[in-house]
């Protein structure tokens, strides 16, 4: 969207001292793009782009649009208030997974272990509460030592790797399961996030520092933390967190009238006063923005549409409302918007999420130029599970315990499978966090309209395969149309 600047020749004494007293012409000649568009001319790069092969999520948009309309012609119940607001707590659990996988795609690699990963780490939080923080009478203390052990061993992992917030995040878990604090719902939540980061240190180190395949540590791993699932809970077992208010609300509870129109004006007034100001800012000092006009579109048309949303969803939505009241956002809708904004905030805005399109970019020439690459590898793991172990604790809100199944079956293959046909590449360097959002949506109405139409679970899977190989397809093929287009 942005054009060449005209250059101009730098001459005599003179034309340097007009140029300093002329900022623009400084500026223009230092190679800084300064040029902005009109509204028809951004348009018009726009669909340039995406006929050169830039789609983004532009394809599982539409797809999401087709697949609302089919299952509102197919089921009568499907574009119903009730069942609109429960596909994000349905879907939640998978696509917050999806928000961490997205950063270890963006380096090219993947995690087989986050959906067994994040199981984990929920088994630890109900473990933790249900057995009042005593996890050495729980376990035994063969296997306490040896979880105390594993803890101890990520956090060294992660100092090692100078990745601090790792470390510090293991050392809180080791200090919270080793006291045997006594329950309480915000701790456990702590300790689960704990877990996942301390699985994500020692993959990542496995990864970057041992130099083994992604693909073989991560599988490895699934097969070790399925195994750790077992021995914490046992064969056939399942753990009840229904007693838990907290931890039963996080996925099946909503903000009350005021909260949610509190979290509007939060959330779209936020996004809208930021984009302004800082568009605002951008035009003032000349740098390059889009089109005033199609900034204030974009705004009015989010901020118009989340109203639209609030409104809705706070009206009554029980099937049965002299009985029972359901209004209001649910819980898991900040919840993700939060996580969305904070990941896309590092991708974007910090130092941190450069290096991390760098790495995945060109690996090599990442390193040339003085990022450490081993570092950011290791890193996006940490992250990846940490993340995971956050969509786990929210699964498990869903059904209200933790079984040896939770995160296994179609966690982990739903996850990778939302980031891919939300926009996230497979070879790395490309995606966002918000594709594991859509790809996350057009995996939960898929799943949500056929069991309204009450198809098995056979048909579920070669419609979500099918839906995963044309999302892969079509980046495969944008790339190479991106590619041809660049020679």
């Amino acid at each position: 969207m942005t054009e060449t600047p005209a250059k101009h020749e730098v001459g005599t004494p003179a034309d340097a001292l007009a140029q300093t007293q002329n900022p623009t012409a400084a500026i223009t000649d230092f190679g800084i793009d300064t040029t902005s568009m009109s509204t028809g001319e951004a348009l018009r790069d726009y669909f340039a782009r995406i006929r050169a092969g830039e789609l983004g999520s532009l394809p599982s948009l539409f797809g999401l649009l087709v697949l609302v309309i089919l299952f509102s012609a197919l089921s009568d119940n499907f574009f119903t208030l009730a069942n609109i607001a429960n596909v994000f707590p349905q879907g939640a659990g998978v696509i917050i997974i999806a928000m961490g996988i997205v950063f270890v795609l963006l380096l090219g690699e993947i995690d087989l272990a986050a959906g067994v990963a994040s199981g984990t780490a929920a088994s630890v939080m109900a473990l933790h509460y249900v057995h009042a923080g005593n996890l050495l009478g729980t376990l035994g203390s063969g296997v306490f030592i040896t979880f105390i052990a594993v803890l101890a061993v990520a956090m060294l992992l992660s100092a090692y790797q100078r990745i601090w917030a790792g470390a510090a995040l293991s050392l809180v878990g080791l200090l919270l399961v080793a006291v045997g604090v006594p329950a309480n719902a915000w701790l456990e939540i702590l300790l689960a996030i704990c877990v996942g980061t301390a699985i994500g240190c020692i993959t990542g180190f496995l990864v970057s520092k041992i130099g083994m395949p992604s693909f073989v540590v991560t599988l490895a791993l699934f097969i070790v933390w399925q195994g750790v699932l077992l021995q914490f809970i046992g064969e056939g077992g399942t753990i009840g967190i229904t007693n838990s208010d907290i931890l039963y609300k996080i996925s099946n509870g909503n903000l009350n009238i005021l909260g949610s129109w509190i979290f509007f004006l939060v959330a779209a007034g936020g996004f809208a006063v930021i984009t302004l100001i800082s568009h605002f800012k951008r035009l003032q000092r000349g740098l390059v923005v889009q089109p005033t006009a199609l900034v204030l579109v974009k705004v009015g048309a989010l901020v118009v549409l989340s109203a639209l949303g609030t409104w809705l969803l706070t009206i009554n939505r029980s099937p049965n409302k002299a009985v029972v009241t359901i209004e209001g956002v649910p819980y898991v809708i900040p919840i993700m918007l939060v996580l969305l904004v904070a990941g896309t905030y590092v991708l974007n805005r910090t130092k941190y999420g450069r290096y991390v399109y760098a790495v995945g970019g060109n690996k090599e020439a990442a390193r040339r130029a003085g990022i450490d690459v081993p570092k950011i590898r290791a890193s996006v793991f940490i992250i990846g599970s940490a993340v995971a172990a956050i969509g786990g604790i929210v699964a498990a809100s869903k059904v209200g315990s933790v079984s040896p199944q939770s995160g296994g079956l179609n966690t982990l293959l739903y996850s990778v499978g939302a980031a891919v046909i939300g926009g996230t590449s497979l070879f790395g360097g490309k995606g966002r966090v918000a594709d594991a959002v859509v790809g996350g949506l057009v995996i939960a109405v898929v799943i949500n309209g056929l069991g309204l139409l009450k198809q098995p679970a056979a048909v579920v899977n070669i419609i979500t395969g099918l839906v995963l190989l044309l999302a892969a397809t079509v980046d495969a093929l944008s790339r190479r149309r991106a590619a041809a287009s660049t020679r």
